[in-house]
């Protein structure tokens, strides 16, 4: 696949997924009021943690589309006369937006299953706090295009932990409820990280890596339906009956 190619193949991809992706959270937000009072506690956490993932998102693909129409990754726009990078801005603004979503998710797990948080809530919540105050240390180097490798790994691993251990408390609570749809948020959760471990660890050696973006972003989306569809639609106390099982 040639440059011209992959930065075309990105842009469409990047567009198509944030319509998509808003589309559903303003269609979370339009339903709300319709909501089973079973599932509203924690139904209500995924209109947060969706709507953080899309304006984290807005600031990370958006921003590229923009570098791009600019002529390139390395653009940068001016604010106030200081110089800002548009790839650097985005990298910055999902790494927020996506640790806070995993807090979001412990929640919802918590509230679903009606779980004490515990020793192992508190560590992930604990591993939120840590990537926070890493990712504050100028040696992150916002402003390159690609990350040093030392520090993208220190930032990412907490939330690794964040995650993996958010979908081990989802697929352990749901398989024992008979809970076939948080069963496949668990499932998406690990589909994004097995395609987003190799990003992390070799993409600055093998760039066309970064492709693996694309369906570690199509499992989360994959998550977004499957509590819009099962929580919010409609049809979603039918749904809710028979597949989110009895616990």
């Amino acid at each position: 696949m040639t440059e011209s190619m992959r930065m075309w193949v990105e842009v469409v991809f990047d567009v198509a997924y944030l319509l998509v992706v808003w589309a559903i959270v303003v269609a979370m937000l339009r339903r709300r009021a319709t909501l089973a009072r079973d599932v509203r506690s924690y139904a209500l956490l995924f209109i947060w943690a969706f709507g953080l993932l899309a304006l984290g998102d807005t600031g990370h693909v958006g921003f590229r589309v923009w570098a791009y129409a600019l002529g390139g990754l390395a653009a940068t726009v001016s604010v106030a006369g200081v110089s800002l990078p548009l790839v650097g801005l985005g990298a910055l603004s999902t790494a927020i937006t996506v640790t806070f979503f995993y807090v979001l998710m412990l929640f919802i797990w918590q509230r679903r299953f009606k779980k004490p948080l515990g020793w192992f809530g508190y560590l992930l919540l604990a591993a939120a706090a840590v990537r926070l105050i890493v990712m504050a240390f100028p040696q992150n180097e916002w402003n390159n295009v690609v990350p040093p490798s030392t520090w993208g790994l220190y930032r990412n691993i907490p939330l690794v932990i964040q995650g993996l251990g958010v979908a081990y408390l989802i697929l352990r609570d749901a398989t024992a409820a008979q809970d076939r749809v948080f069963r496949w948020v668990g499932y998406m959760i690990l589909v994004s990280y097995a395609f987003y471990a190799p990003v992390i660890l070799f993409v600055r050696t093998v760039p066309m890596l970064g492709m693996l973006m694309i369906p570690k972003t199509l499992a989360y989306v994959a998550i977004a339906w499957l509590a819009y569809a099962n929580l919010f639609s409609r049809f979603s106390r039918t749904v809710s009956e028979t597949t989110l099982g009895t616990a």
